[in-house]
């Protein structure tokens, strides 16, 4: 089947199942390989990316569900949030200047949920950080490192609109 998906910002056609996971379609058929796959079940996060501002397990999402839908993955990000595709958010630059990320499969996952956070709350408290951050799991770095790059990144972002 045909499938019109809009995908940071353009307008892709890929021949897919309408029940193939979203997942799959994003990293075999438009070599969007940025999202991860960690468990495929939804519990791990690793696969979050943006269904029209939302984020969500592209693992649970049937490829034909997201039609019609703007989806946003690791590398739409910098340009959703006016970066440009050569740049970076701020907090995709608080997430490496932090050491936020080891191994590297959970963090387009926690970035992506992250920047979710970020827009719709601009100043989280640590806690708030914690709890949207809750969906995402990540074996190397022990979280704190993680949280205090998201909460770097909220007080920059404050600081430049100052």
């Amino acid at each position: 089947m045909k499938l019109e998906l809009k995908v940071n910002g353009e307008t892709r056609s890929v021949e897919a199942s309408p029940i193939a996971r979203l997942l799959d379609v994003l990293r075999e058929e438009i070599s969007l390989t940025g999202t991860k796959e960690g468990c495929g079940e939804g519990e791990c996060g690793a696969c979050t990316i943006l269904i029209d501002g939302k984020p969500v397990n592209s693992c649970l999402v049937p490829a034909a569900q997201a039609q019609g839908a703007e989806l946003t993955t690791i590398e739409g990000l910098a340009d959703r949030c006016g970066y440009g595709r050569q740049g970076a958010t701020p907090l995709q630059t608080a997430i490496v200047e932090w050491g936020g990320t080891q191994c590297g499969i959970c963090t387009p996952g926690i970035a992506v949920c992250a920047q979710a956070l970020l827009a719709e709350e601009p100043a989280p408290s640590r806690e708030r950080i914690r709890e949207a951050l809750a969906g995402n799991l990540c074996r190397c770095t022990g979280y704190q490192l993680i949280v205090d790059a998201v909460a770097a990144a909220a007080e920059a972002s404050a600081g430049s609109q100052a």
